[in-house]
């Protein structure tokens, strides 16, 4: 098989003499090298549509998880881990960019909800099609099987990592 830039740091491991894993050192180097890999590939579809990630990880629960495409601020605010301070001025960017817009809430005369616009739909879509193709892309250098095959085992360590820290949210 051919080796790649992970085979030749892992000789230069070895050769050190440290005594680490190799096997180990190679899972954790290429899911590391892979994964930089990836978010470089999506900060570059996102920049075509001129959004950060910052904007996506607000637009996506609304586009995604949310029927009625609305939210409180203080719920996403929660979903995302920010601070309410940092939610406003993400939401405050893309409702200037005419993504989002606040509502009032019918339930509560003192809050707002956040609705995704038409607008904001059509560019997280746009966005999210494109990444998709490149992400197809990537994986296509494994077979249907292969693939099944690696999301097997790629589970089984995400659930050994949320076994240990199950507070923790991923995205």
């Amino acid at each position: 098989m051919e080796e790649d830039h992970v085979d030749r740091f892992l000789v230069t491991i070895d050769t050190a003499g440290v005594g680490l894993d190799l096997d180990v050192e190679g899972i954790v180097d290429r899911i590391g090298g892979l994964n930089r890999r990836f978010k470089n590939a999506l900060g570059e579809t996102l920049a075509e549509y001129e959004l950060t990630p910052e904007d996506w990880h607000v637009l996506t629960p609304l586009r995604l998880h949310h029927g009625d495409r609305t939210s409180s601020p203080g719920s996403l605010a929660s979903e995302l881990e920010l601070s309410s301070g940092a939610m406003t001025s993400r939401l405050d960017r893309l409702e200037q960019r005419g993504y989002l817009r606040r509502l009032p809430d019918p339930a509560d005369r003192r809050s707002v909800l956040v609705e995704l616009t038409d607008e904001g739909r059509a560019a997280w879509d746009a966005a999210a099609e494109v990444q998709a193709r490149k992400e197809a892309f990537f994986a296509s250098a494994l077979t249907k099987r292969e693939q099944r095959t690696l999301n097997d085992l790629l589970r089984k360590l995400m659930l050994a990592f949320e076994a240990r820290e199950p507070s923790t949210k991923e995205r």
